[in-house]
């Protein structure tokens, strides 16, 4: 059954929120923390409650980490404080660089399903190459804090795990809503959007709005997440909220500091149908031309094909064509328009219409069978019999075609 997840990323998304919100979502708490505990990798432990942010009641999801592999994603003071580089100095020398080919050997060694695996084997290659264009490397020779992380390993894991285990399908992200001003890292104090979220937002093409408001909203493993697993980017015009999940976020800003994750389901009304409509101009072409054109497009499939006179430049009268298709129609019946005509150019507009209920039957009469559409109006059915079939019996019975015609309706009724 098709899944389809919906993130509301407006106070933008990092790794331990993601997780939260698709906690909040009924992504079951046993089937991550087994994953988790089938990490090979130590210094961690991890926290799942519910807060209060902004108000609102939300999911945490906490990376708890030993005091030798700490890195302050979450101190307000150390991201953008004004103290000396001492913490920052000491981060730096019990931290771990993996690379890429390290964290894949890990995930091979973890209780993952295979498409749990695959998904974060998939977010960490987003991150890695992102921060190797930052670097200027190739992504499997990255190897910095960013990719190794035991924060991040956790984080990146424990989305893919949840992700899979809620079986989502699709995932619409219409885009993310990041701060300004600087924020401080390993590599220093850096502008907002960090360097490593404007190459993923940049290379996978999603789009960002800033806003007026000071901090860091969408962390690197934020925007990596998003760019492995967005299928689009638009919600559909109308769906049902089937399930909300709040993820809080742990730095606190103007901003509420939330992902809100929907799951949702597209509503498609029955009578709704879409067709194309191909259309040209012509105005050196006989009537013989056309005609055989017309019996190739119907014949090709078609829908409905018709000719209009028309008056175009230099006061040449002319037709205009037009064939009415649908989408998988459109590429053959242009290749015959071009094949058999003068044209060298054809409009292709999508329409959308609305069509009664119907229905070909076969009804029966006293000179035989007929084919009959029948159409529905409510509680209210109409019949109009079939040209063909009008006209099959006339030539056997030597009966006039509107005889025939209400001969038929009265069989039906």
């Amino acid at each position: 059954m098709s899944r389809t997840l919906y993130l509301e990323c407006t106070s933008g998304i990092s790794g331990d929120m993601f997780v939260a919100a698709l906690l909040g979502l009924g992504a079951k708490r046993q089937v991550l923390e087994q994953a988790l505990h089938s990490l090979p990798v130590q210094g961690f432990s991890t926290k799942i409650s519910q807060v209060e942010k902004s108000g609102i009641m939300a999911w945490d999801f906490a990376v708890q980490l030993e005091p030798e592999y700490e890195n302050h994603d979450h101190d307000m003071e150390y991201l953008h404080g004004t103290f000396g580089k001492e913490k920052q100095t000491h981060q730096e020398a019990k931290h771990f660089h993996r690379g890429l080919t390290e964290i894949y050997e890990i995930l091979d060694k973890t209780e993952l399903s295979e498409n749990a695996r695959e998904t974060a084997k998939r977010i960490f290659s987003v991150l890695a190459k992102a921060e190797g264009r930052v670097h200027g490397v190739p992504e499997e020779k990255v190897h910095f804090h960013e990719v190794g992380a035991i924060d991040s390993i956790v984080d990146i894991t424990a989305a893919a795990v949840c992700l899979d285990n809620l079986s989502i399908t699709k995932v619409i992200v219409p885009g993310l809503t990041e701060g300004q001003g600087t924020v401080r890292c390993q590599h220093g104090i850096l502008p907002i959007p960090v360097p490593a979220v404007a190459a993923i937002v940049a290379e996978y093409e999603i789009p960002l709005r800033i806003a007026e408001v000071q901090g860091e909203f969408v962390t690197p493993t934020g925007a990596a997440i998003v760019a492995a697993i967005r299928t689009d980017g638009q919600l559909p015009k109308q769906f049902r909220i089937q399930r909300i999940g709040i993820g809080a976020g742990k730095r606190t800003y103007e901003s509420p500091g939330i992902l809100r994750a929907m799951l949702i389901e597209e509503e498609i009304k029955a009578e709704e149908d879409v067709i194309y409509k191909l259309e040209t101009n012509i105005d050196d072409c006989s009537g013989e031309v056309l005609g055989y054109v017309m019996e190739r497009l119907l014949e090709a499939g078609a829908r409905d094909v018709h000719y209009m006179p028309v008056y175009m430049k230099k006061n040449r009268p002319a037709y205009q064509l037009n064939v009415i298709c649908t989408k998988e129609k459109i590429r053959d019946l242009e290749q015959i328009i071009f094949e058999e005509t003068t044209t060298i150019g054809i409009r292709c507009q999508r329409m959308e219409r609305s069509v009664l209920q119907r229905e070909v039957q076969t009804v029966m009469t006293e000179f035989g069978e007929a084919q009959v559409k029948v159409c529905t109006i409510g509680d209210k059915r109409y019949f109009y019999p079939e040209y063909e079939s009008v006209r099959k019996i006339c030539e056997s019975q030597g009966k006039s075609y509107n005889e025939i015609y209400q001969m038929i309706q009265r069989a039906c009724q």
